[in-house]
């Protein structure tokens, strides 16, 4: 049985606590080297406390003095690390056997990808590392054997229910005999509400989602189905599934995580509480199955599993992601960076709901008129990015 020495890239968001309550259930086979996170600066030095970590990753000085300040006198302090240099080389650090990627957008890109070219086992559960670099990032996989074991509830279920991979190698092709792959989404808090509801929605409503406790960016893209189209994005990468092979269903349960659907007919689906613990426990014990702390799911007493078509009027964003996938890598990259910057007004209440997507399709009209580098490399892929939130910064007043 191997022991992973785990570093959990963004520790004090809900995937890095959820992480951390799983590794402390196992302690023969789990424990923590490393923990970095950007603003939770108290929260980051209760948990190297709790956890023992040996090293600690902050941003800038100023973090690293808020974590001195908050460490307990007497007692030893980790080694502290700054910035996102320290970031990348201690997700590739010798010490660490697997790697959490869970800092929420572009930011995590450069420590994810440093973890895949280390060889690491990499529990992805960060977007932006497929949606912005999907090619490098896979081929950086492959070619220095890392492992990617995704931690998105969908992805997860879609690679339990896919024909064995015990080496979590990264395919070329489709599996074997799959026709598709069906991605549920529980269709978030405005599912059923009017259309012309949708203008007034704010961001305490659409941060509200009725079955996930998630961080405010993450239940925004929920509530405009962007992170569906994300992951759309993603399966494609992870499964070498073309485009027209992938499908979205509206689960608003949220217990079927995912589908996949074979050439004879037969759809095998992986159900569970609406726990990330239970994908992080599959990705940390692979190929065991370990206890993750969630509890029975009681059938029974759900009664029913409902499903339904997505409404493009409804959510625009999904329409979009579709199109940016079929559009190339360049657009992919655009349709996350414009909408960083979108959901970023409105939870600042700069923009409205609705116009999240117009900032993103704004974007995407602009920058596809435009010649793009031919990402072949971290620089290409983050000079796009950069170039994409300067365009949606002018689709955003106040921005």
């Amino acid at each position: 049985m191997t022991h992973h020495r785990v570093c959990v890239l963004g520790s004090t968001g809900s995937i890095g606590e959820s992480t951390l309550d799983v590794i402390a259930r196992h302690p023969d086979r789990l424990s923590v080297y490393a923990l970095s996170a950007y603003s939770r600066i108290e929260k980051l030095a209760q948990q190297a406390q709790h956890t023992g970590a040996a090293v600690v990753v902050v941003p800038d000085d100023a973090a690293r003095r808020r974590f001195e300040q908050a460490w307990p006198m007497g007692r030893p302090m980790p080694e502290l690390r700054v910035g996102e240099r320290a970031l990348a080389e201690t997700a590739a650090a010798a010490e660490v056997t697997a790697v959490m990627a869970a800092i929420v957008g572009a930011a995590g890109l450069p420590s994810a990808l440093a973890a895949a070219r280390a060889g690491k086992r990499v529990l992805l559960a960060n977007k932006e590392a497929l949606v912005a670099a999907g090619g490098l990032f896979m081929r950086t996989v492959r070619e220095n054997g890392a492992q990617l074991l995704p931690i998105d509830s969908e992805h997860n279920a879609i690679f339990q229910c896919l024909p064995p991979n015990p080496d979590a190698a990264v395919p070329t092709e489709p599996a074997k005999g799959v026709r598709r792959l069906l991605l549920t989404a529980s269709g978030g808090p405005f599912r059923t509400t009017a259309l012309e509801l949708l203008d007034s929605v704010t961001p305490e409503q659409a941060c509200a989602h009725p079955n996930w406790s998630m961080g405010r960016k993450i239940s925004v893209d929920s509530a405009t189905m962007l992170n569906k189209g994300l992951e759309v994005i993603e399966a494609h990468w992870l499964f070498a599934m073309p485009v027209e092979r992938i499908k979205v269903v509206v689960h608003p349960q949220s217990m079927v995580h995912s589908m996949v659907e074979y050439v004879d007919g037969s759809i095998l689906a992986q159900l569970g509480q609406p726990d990330m613990r239970t994908p992080i426990a599959y990705g940390l014990g692979f190929p065991d199955r370990i206890d993750s702390g969630v509890g029975l799911m009681g059938l029974t007493a759900l009664g029913r599993l409902d499903f339904e078509e997505p409404d493009f009027r409804r959510f625009p964003c999904l329409r979009l992601s579709f199109e940016a996938l079929g559009a190339g890598q360049a657009a992919c990259i655009a349709l996350n960076a414009a909408n960083e910057v979108a959901v970023a007004s409105f939870l600042d209440s700069r923009i409205g709901f609705t116009q999240i997507p117009r900032v993103i399709e704004g974007c995407l009209d602009r920058l596809l008129g435009q010649p793009t580098p031919a990402l072949s490399s971290l620089e290409d892929v983050l000079a796009v990015d950069a170039q994409a939130r300067d365009l949606a910064k002018e689709f955003c007043p106040a921005c």
